[in-house]
């Protein structure tokens, strides 16, 4: 006999395995647990490391520029603005897991780039930290923007309720449209 099955935390039915929207307190902790760990790792290993490198720094601001085209560009589909092709079922599907995965990456990164730049302003030890504090600030504000630019990516492909629907569930409820 099997142990008996706690409930969904999502509830119970159909909906409980549904992928819901990103929650901003899984970004804050993926990034705290990233700056802790940065900070631990740059205190022990700085004198060995070579300078911080600017090649991800551009390569999380080029994330961020493309999805926030996308969402532009989605949101505009969605909607079916004129002049605007439908949109792909199956490229929303894509771009919201693209979207939920770039706003963790991008929170893990912003922690990184945070506790490096922290401890490169407490410990004024070498010249080299005054060097790293720019890519470090630089690779900050690059994450943080990959982080909203997904977000603003995975609210651009939710479907917009229409007046039809609003209408069609008021008709159920109201009794005499039986």
């Amino acid at each position: 006999m099997s142990p008996p099955q706690s409930p969904s935390p999502r509830g119970p039915g159909p909906d409980r395995d549904r992928m819901g929207p990103t929650r901003p307190a899984s970004l804050v902790v993926a990034g705290l647990a990233a700056a802790a760990l940065a900070w631990l790792l740059i205190s022990f290993l700085y004198q060995s490391m070579p300078a911080l490198p600017w090649l991800p720094v551009v390569t999380l601001a080029g994330l961020a520029v493309i999805e926030a085209y996308a969402a532009v560009n989605t949101k505009g589909r969605i909607e079916r603005r004129p002049g605007r092709d439908p949109v792909n079922p199956l490229v929303v599907a894509r771009f919201v897991v693209l979207a939920k995965a770039s706003a963790l990456a991008g929170a893990i990164f912003a922690g990184f780039y945070a506790g490096v730049a922290g401890w490169l302003f407490v410990e004024r030890t070498t010249r080299a930290a005054v060097a790293d504090r720019v890519p470090a600030l630089g690779g900050l504000a690059a994450s943080l923007t990959l982080v909203a630019a997904a977000l603003w990516l995975e609210r651009s492909c939710r479907v917009p309720k229409r007046p039809e629907d609003e209408r069609e569930s008021d008709d159920r409820d109201d009794p005499r449209s039986y």
